[in-house]
């Protein structure tokens, strides 16, 4: 990987090079072409930002469950069941219809 540094306006951007899926690529290029994205650079850019804030979430939520976890006790399936069988019976469907087991037919 070479990664080289420039100043671009008002924040730092570092030039990089990357070996990237060709499924990307050509969506990076779609994008661009549909007025989705300012340049490839940019729609890189976005996605490493996207990535870094999930990575963050993921990391918080794991610090949340396992200082929970070490106070309450660890969570069961039991409970983790439990709880995503309340979170479909609140679930408001936005498209298409109910699926039968979830209307209990």
């Amino acid at each position: 990987m070479v990664v080289l540094e420039y100043d671009n306006r008002m924040s730092a951007k570092r030039r990089l090079s990357a070996t990237v899926d060709a499924d990307l690529v050509a969506a990076s290029h779609a994008a661009v072409e549909a007025g989705d994205a300012e340049s490839v650079s940019s729609w890189v850019n976005d996605a490493l930002r996207l990535k870094l804030e999930h990575d963050r979430r993921l990391k918080a939520l794991d610090e949340f469950i396992a200082g929970y976890e070490a106070e309450h006790g660890e969570i069961s399936s039991e409970e983790m069941s439990a709880a995503a069988r309340r979170a479909r019976e609140r679930a408001v469907v936005v498209r298409g219809d109910r699926l039968p087991q979830e209307t209990g037919q």
